[in-house]
């Protein structure tokens, strides 16, 4: 049996999921009723989604429709990042724009944030390590690592935390 037994503590999100919500929130603003004739539309602006609209409520509508098809294709809504503090859209001309960005990979603030929690409530045995955005948890038994998992899986991290290369 190996000395020591390890996982990494990362956030990544699948594109392609991310993409096919972004493609089925299209079409169905672009058919419902409710959106007719107020120009709403989203779509991807380089690295961040752009949703726009002529009131500031209808962008937040096609937020909400965009957030129901990444429920749905198992995306956290952790990933996605519409601002400091929550979505707010910004009037351009005559109609309104609000700015999303998928976000991927620890932050070092997070990073930072989970190994505190480690430390704190975790056993004692356990060692964090932060390797660019992702976060390295070793210790000597996987029992310890599975304590530490369940111990962050009820955390409130600001990220959608998953757990890979168990070994």
């Amino acid at each position: 049996m190996a000395s020591e037994a390890s996982f990494d503590v990362v956030s990544k999100v699948d594109h392609q999921e991310v993409d096919n919500a972004l493609n089925q929130a299209s079409k169905e603003i672009a058919q419902r009723y409710d959106f007719k004739g107020v120009g709403a539309s989203i779509a991807w602006s380089g690295e961040k989604i752009l949703m726009i609209a002529n009131s500031s409520e209808r962008v937040l509508a096609v937020l909400d429709v965009f957030q129901s098809k990444l429920i749905r294709r198992g995306i956290s809504l952790k990933s996605l990042d519409t601002g400091e503090d929550g979505p707010e859209p910004k009037p351009s001309g005559k109609e309104y724009r609000l700015e999303a960005l998928i976000k991927e990979g620890l932050s070092s603030e997070t990073a930072k944030k989970v190994a505190k929690i480690i430390r704190d409530e975790g056993p004692k045995g356990i060692k964090t390590q932060i390797q660019g955005d992702e976060l390295r948890v070793s210790g000597k038994s996987r029992d310890e690592l599975q304590a530490v998992i369940a111990l962050l899986k009820g955390a409130d991290v600001d990220a959608d935390l998953q757990f890979t290369n168990y070994r």
